[in-house]
């Protein structure tokens, strides 16, 4: 049986008697000390189940590998009493190594436990509740917590506890305190890790009517993904035959990730054993227009961005200043390859004042290119968040009237984005936004709904969450997403992780809270934007009457410029 290469050894752990005792370190480096320190004193002391019979100092070197291959996050979110389970990650992150133990999956029952007094209500003091635990409670009745306990999140699903499935009680003879405890499956995965794991995984929890009421994602330093899933929806007493259907599942999903053509070789294998086309990708074509790159025109110059899925440079073609992204050959997937050949095909046929200018395209590998006009601007996203800078108030209307002109003129022709978001739109030097990336757009079919969940967590809608058929109103809602963070200058939930937030859309219904001074006719355009029911939600033909109706209202010229000294402009200001 094939296993991979270990991980690059971690630096060496700092033993117990280097890290001192000066106080609490509440930097993230230091939490990660911590909580190392504070897992192997419980391991040390026979408190944990999984601690092994003699804590050798290879042990140690180990337990601090795990810590320093998973982001400090991992040590943030982890309850650190619950020191088995920080050794069930370890070992399922050393299973995966293994090809044909993949996913490495652990499925246990937990619960969430909230106590309250009979007579004093929710009002519990919390000594009392500590009491209660400790003194009227047999331990016996409860589940474990799951293992990222020091979440915000648990709190809430406490609060709910009272909806759940357990309540038990017992007497003392003052009062009774009642125990409202919640069991759920607690599901952890670990495998290699990839572009769309995250989206592959939550649909395979929602096939098998799953609810996911919280979630922890980690990607390691050496390329594999720890998710950990809380979830509602099977019975308590048949964890062994879930166990047996996610494995089914997975495995079924795996299969299904067919190459995008017959023609392959053993050199244009991907990662994983994916087929990959030997010449070309094959773009689908109706005669219209000649858009493949002559290589000998491209100049490249600086690289500008990176992401997952290749590179972006600043160059020039015939002269004219573009911007080149480049596929990774190294990093290429068949679900790359298609997500290009989409792109490619729906980004020859836009041409819009507030859509990116489509160039042309390289297609013969390994040169996987798309050239497109260089927005010297950046996106607005950067703008915001890395720039720190703001939009004051006409500003915010003509970049969201620009961005409802693009998505108007995409819509029209039944062009669903499905990733609208700051990062995708970007400014020309003259500040005209401009729509952008259209890796993940799709042409509505005939039906009018599409079914595959695609785009990015803060900014998705909930039936696209929830991988519920959708239409070109799943556009509207990001761009309500979008509208509030062009007011704000805030990243949307960003106290919660973004799969905590697709779960908080979902669940509780959720929304950004909307700065108390806004307009009320921007209020309600939001919360139209981000009903739940698409149906009541706006087509961009009405946002746009809306905001040209609230620009004339204010006092803007078509340029977004302010006319008049006075207005209600100051009471959106930010606090930063």
């Amino acid at each position: 049986m094939a296993v991979e290469d270990p991980p690059a050894p971690a630096p060496p752990p700092p033993r117990q008697s280097e890290a001192g005792a000066g106080g609490r370190r509440t930097d993230k480096h230091g939490r990660r000390l911590e909580v190392y320190n504070e897992v192997l004193a419980r391991l040390r002391s026979g408190s944990a189940a999984a601690a092994p019979s003699e804590i050798s100092p290879a042990f140690e070197d180990a337990l601090w590998a795990h810590f320093h291959r998973l982001p400090a996050r991992y040590a943030l979110d982890v309850n650190a009493e619950r020191a088995d389970d920080v050794v069930t990650h370890q070992r399922l992150l050393e299973e995966a190594r293994d090809p044909e133990r993949r996913p490495a999956l652990s499925v246990r029952v937990v619960q969430i436990s909230r106590i309250i007094d009979g007579d004093m209500g929710d009002s519990l003091d919390p000594d009392m509740e500590m009491v209660a635990t400790n003194n009227h409670l047999p331990s016996q009745l409860l589940h474990p917590p799951p293992a990222f306990g020091s979440s915000s999140n648990l709190e809430a699903l406490g609060l709910e506890a009272s909806e759940g499935d357990d309540v038990r009680s017992t007497n003392d003879t003052d009062h009774s305190v009642h125990l409202i405890s919640r069991p759920m499956h607690e599901i952890t995965f670990a495998t290699v890790d990839k572009p769309k794991l995250l989206s592959q995984l939550t649909c395979l929890l929602a096939e098998l009517g799953l609810d996911i009421q919280e979630a922890h994602a980690f990607s390691t330093i050496d390329g594999y993904s720890l998710d950990v899933f809380v979830v509602t929806g099977w019975h308590l007493g048949s964890t062994e035959q879930l166990q047996g259907k996610l494995l089914q599942k997975f495995h079924k999903i795996e299969a299904q990730a067919c190459p995008v053509s017959s023609t392959s070789s053993p050199s244009s294998q991907g990662q994983g054993g994916e087929s990959m086309p030997s010449t070309s990708v094959e773009i689908p074509t109706d005669g219209a227009d000649v858009w493949e790159i002559d290589l000998k025109l491209l100049k490249f110059g600086n690289k500008v961005a990176s992401g997952s899925n290749g590179d972006l440079y600043r160059g020039s073609y015939c002269s004219q200043d573009v911007a080149i992204k480049v596929v990774v050959p190294e990093r290429i997937s068949a679900d790359m390859y298609r997500d290009f050949a989409q792109e490619v095909y729906i980004m020859r046929k836009v041409r819009h004042r507030n859509v990116v200018q489509f160039i042309g395209a390289c297609t013969r590998q390994p040169n996987l290119y798309i050239v497109t006009d260089f927005m010297s601007g950046g996106s607005v996203y950067d703008y915001l968040h890395k720039k720190n800078s703001s939009f004051k108030l006409p500003e915010i209307l003509r970049v969201a009237t620009d961005i409802s002109k693009g998505m108007n003129y995409l819509h029209q022709n039944n062009i669903i984005h499905r990733d609208l978001k700051t990062a995708n739109l970007l400014m020309d030097e003259n500040k005209v936004v401009k729509v952008a990336d259209f890796g993940v757009a799709r042409v509505k079919d005939q039906s009018g709904v599409m079914t595959a969940e695609t785009g990015t967590y803060r900014w998705m809608a909930p039936e696209v969450i929830e991988h519920k058929p959708y239409d070109h109103k799943a556009d509207v809602f990001s761009f309500a997403i979008v509208l509030w963070e062009l007011l704000t200058g805030k990243i949307p939930y960003e106290y919660l992780t973004p799969l905590q937030a697709a779960i908080g859309v979902v669940q509780k219904g959720i929304r950004p809270t909307i700065p108390k001074d806004t307009h009320p006719k921007l209020v309600e355009l939001l919360q139209k934007c981000w009903h739940r029911d698409p149906t009541e939600r706006p087509d961009f033909s009405e946002i746009l009457e809306i905001l040209q109706r609230l620009s004339k209202e204010v006092g803007t010229d078509s340029e977004g410029r302010h006319k008049t000294k006075t207005g209600f402009l100051s009471a959106l200001k930010r606090s930063h």
